[in-house]
C-alpha cells in the first residue's frame, strides 16, 4: 500500500542515491524513484548508443539507475535534456546562463511537481538539498515524514569559509561557487532544513555546519559513504616515480593552490604532481606553476582506476566538502591519502594509518606529509594495503543497513512490526 511507502527524489542521481534507493526496496518501504532520467544501460536504447553514438552513452550514463525489484520510476526528462543541449552548445552563454543556474532549474521544477502530483499517501518523502523545499512544505501538511539528505556542508559554513578565502585570495573568487549563491537558493536551504524531520549526513564535518547553524542533535546522523571497492581495484604501479595525485574539479574550493604552492616549493627529483578533473581555477592561474604539474582534463570515471593505480598517494586538501567519493575510491585502489577534516577524511580514515588528516590552508602540513610520504616508501606501501582494507569495510551495504535501521525508526516501532 502506498500509504506505507516513501518516495525518493534525486534529479540526477549518484551513487549515494542509487544506494539510498535500494535500502529503502529491501525494507519494502520504497514506492518511487523520481528524477529526470533513469538510464538504463542494458536497454535497446543504450545499446543502440553504444555502436553509434558513444559520446551520447557516457552522457547518459552517469544518470544510470538499477532496475527496481520494488517501487518503480517517474521520470520528467525535458528539463534536464534542455539543460544538456544549452551547455553542449555554447547558447547558455549567449542566454547568460550559467552550469548552475541550469542545474537550479532543473532541481526546482522536478520539486515543484513532486509537491503537485506525488504526495498522496505516502508515509514518507526522501529527497536532497536544493530539490526538497516545495515538497517538504506541502508533505509537512499532510503528516508525512520528511528525510533530508545533506551530502555537502551546510551553505552557511561553505560561504564563510569561501568568503575567507576570496579575501585571501581575490584572484580565485570567480571559481568560489558558494558566495556568489542567490539570495532565494539559500532561502529554500534554509526551508529544507527547518522542516526536515531527519538529517542524513556522511561526515561529522557536514553535522558540525549544521549543529553551528542551530539544527537540532537529534535530527542529524552520520552515514558515510560507502566505497566502490568491487570497481575499483588495486593494480601493479608501472613506474618507480614518486608521484602525488589530485582527482577533482581543479579549483580553489578543493584546496588546489595549496597543493600547488607546497608542491612547487619541495622540487623533488623524479617526483610528479598529476591533477585529474575540469579546470575550475583557470589556466592564467594555473600557468604559475605549468613547470611543476602535469594536467589532464576530465576524464570517463570508468577510466579512473588506471590514474589511481600510477599514484604512490592520493591528495586532496579540499577546503568544503562533505565526503568526498573521490577519497573512497582512491582507498579502494590501494593508495594512501592526504586530505583534511573538511573533505570528511576523519570519518574514513585513521590519522597515520591510512593517511594523514591536515588542517586546511596548511601549505607547511601538505609538504611536511609529501616529504614523508617520499622518504618512507616501504611505510607508505603499508599505508595503502591498509587504505585497501578499510575500504573494503566501508561497503554500501554498510550504508545501506545504516540507512535502513534509521528509516524504519524514524517511521517508529508500528511499521517495522507490520513489515
Amino acid at each position: 500500500m502506498a500509504d506505507r511507502k516513501i518516495t525518493l527524489i534525486h534529479p540526477t542521481g549518484n551513487p549515494f542515491a542509487r544506494n539510498a534507493a535500494i535500502a529503502l526496496g529491501k525494507i519494502g518501504l520504497l514506492h518511487e524513484i523520481i528524477t529526470a532520467i533513469a538510464y538504463n544501460p542494458d536497454s535497446h536504447l543504450a545499446r543502440f548508443l553504444q555502436k553509434f553514438f558513444p559520446a551520447g552513452d557516457r552522457e547518459l550514463g552517469r544518470r544510470t539507475w538499477i532496475p527496481l525489484e520494488n517501487g518503480f520510476f517517474k521520470t520528467y526528462p525535458l528539463e534536464e535534456i534542455a539543460r544538456i543541449l544549452i551547455l553542449r552548445t555554447g547558447l547558455n552563454r549567449r542566454l547568460g546562463f550559467n552550469a548552475q543556474s541550469l542545474a537550479d532549474w532543473v532541481y526546482a521544477s522536478i520539486d515543484r511537481r513532486v509537491a503537485r502530483k506525488h504526495l498522496t499517501g505516502l508515509a514518507g518523502v526522501y529527497a536532497y538539498e536544493d530539490g526538497a523545499a516545495e515538497t517538504f512544505s506541502v508533505a509537512k501538511q499532510r503528516g508525512i515524514k520528511c528525510f533530508y539528505d545533506l551530502p555537502i556542508v551546510f551553505y552557511r559554513q561553505s560561504q564563510q569559509i569561501q568568503q575567507e578565502e576570496a579575501e585571501l585570495f581575490p584572484e580565485l573568487a570567480h571559481c568560489l561557487q558558494s558566495i556568489q549563491e542567490p539570495v532565494w537558493k539559500l532561502e529554500r536551504k534554509e526551508r529544507e532544513i527547518s522542516l526536515a524531520d531527519c538529517i542524513v549526513v556522511p561526515s561529522t564535518a557536514v553535522a558540525r555546519s549544521l549543529l553551528n547553524a542551530g539544527v537540532e542533535q537529534e535530527k542529524i546522523n552520520v552515514i558515510p559513504f560507502g566505497s566502490p571497492h568491487d570497481y575499483f581495484q588495486p593494480k601493479p604501479k608501472k613506474d618507480n616515480k614518486f608521484r602525488a595525485l589530485f582527482v577533482g574539479r581543479v579549483g580553489a574550493r578543493k584546496g588546489i593552490h595549496y597543493l600547488l604552492k607546497a608542491w612547487q616549493k619541495l622540487n623533488l627529483t623524479e617526483a610528479e604532481l598529476l591533477l585529474v578533473g575540469m579546470n575550475e581555477i583557470g589556466d592564467r592561474y594555473l600557468g604559475k606553476y605549468q613547470d611543476c604539474f602535469r594536467y589532464i582534463p576530465s576524464v570517463p570515471h570508468a577510466t579512473l582506476n588506471q590514474y589511481y593505480s600510477s599514484a604512490s598517494v592520493f591528495v586532496f586538501p579540499s577546503l568544503v566538502e562533505g565526503l568526498a567519493l573521490v577519497l573512497l575510491e582512491a582507498m579502494a585502489c590501494g593508495i594512501p591519502i592526504i586530505t583534511t577534516e573538511n573533505a570528511g577524511g576523519g570519518d574514513i580514515i585513521t590519522d597515520g594509518m591510512e593517511g594523514f588528516i591536515i588542517p586546511i590552508r596548511n601549505t607547511e602540513a601538505i609538504q611536511e606529509k609529501l616529504i614523508w610520504c617520499y622518504s618512507h616508501p616501504q611505510e607508505l606501501a603499508e599505508m595503502g594495503k591498509a587504505a585497501r582494507k578499510k575500504a573494503e569495510e566501508l561497503t554500501w551495504k554498510l550504508y545501506r543497513d545504516r540507512l535502513s535501521s534509521l528509516v524504519l525508526r524514524v517511521m517508529g516501532e508500528k511499521m517495522r512490526c507490520d513489515r
